[in-house]
């Protein structure tokens, strides 16, 4: 999978280089790409935004740099590789909700490029011009409002990534997590058995799989009810 970034604070992403994700890119399983947005600006202040038509507070980000900064992108594309085959990625608390099933679709995608607004947002004519060129989504993490859209880009590469085939060392451990059969995961526990006066359920430790398996499913459903009780409905 190719990925690409455009962001002001290309360093933001540093954090991509260890870990799982890290070793992924080593082995190329993930091929990564960060792109300063300023190295797209003309000016000798590299001028990035500017006020909004209209009135109103804050600063809007400028459409020139972010045409160039797609153009590159999608102008430069491997050897029959389309711009339609990538998917453009735009974090926004107006967006869809991004979700586990949402996550899993896209680390099917064989390129997804991610732009990180900043300010009041991304001038309109951006989103609307790269929709002529190349699959568009607007994605949110949910009900509530970043500086800026690097965290959530950095969630998203997080979830999406470790789907890849082969960044997880163990498949099997992707398919027991939260959210994968619509319920929260179970509790889990490791040696010892007692710790501080606390002691491991003793169904675990009685070697009986088909037990285990059912107080595990008890637990999620338990979990959910009490915690998320809108993915029950």
């Amino acid at each position: 999978m190719r990925i690409d970034i455009v962001t002001i604070f290309p360093e933001f992403f540093s954090v991509l280089d260890v870990s799982l994700l890290g070793k992924a890119r080593t082995s190329g399983l993930l091929d990564l790409g960060v792109h300063d947005l300023r190295d797209f600006t003309h000016d000798r202040h590299r001028t990035v935004d500017d006020t909004p038509y209209g009135g109103g507070a804050g600063m809007v980000m400028k459409p020139e740099p972010w045409g160039e900064a797609f153009d590159d992108i999608l102008g430069a594309l491997s050897s029959g590789e389309s711009a339609e085959q990538a998917t453009v990625i735009f974090p926004s608390p107006a967006g869809e909700r991004f979700t586990q099933a949402m996550a899993r679709e896209l680390a099917e995608e064989p390129h997804l490029v991610f732009g990180c607004g900043r300010y009041e947002g991304i001038d309109q004519r951006v989103i609307d011009y790269t929709a002529t060129r190349a699959r568009v989504r607007e994605i949110s993490l949910g009900d509530y409002v970043l500086n800026g859209g690097e965290v959530a880009v950095m969630a998203m590469i997080e979830a999406i990534g470790r789907l890849v085939p082969g960044v997880v060392g163990n498949p099997a451990s992707l398919t027991e997590e939260s959210h994968e059969d619509g319920l929260l995961e179970y509790p889990s526990y490791t040696k010892p058995a007692q710790w501080r006066g606390l002691t491991v359920p003793p169904v675990l430790t009685s070697g009986n799989h088909g037990a285990i398996a059912a107080w595990r499913h008890e637990q999620q459903l338990e979990r959910t009810r009490r915690v998320r009780p809108d993915l029950l409905n």
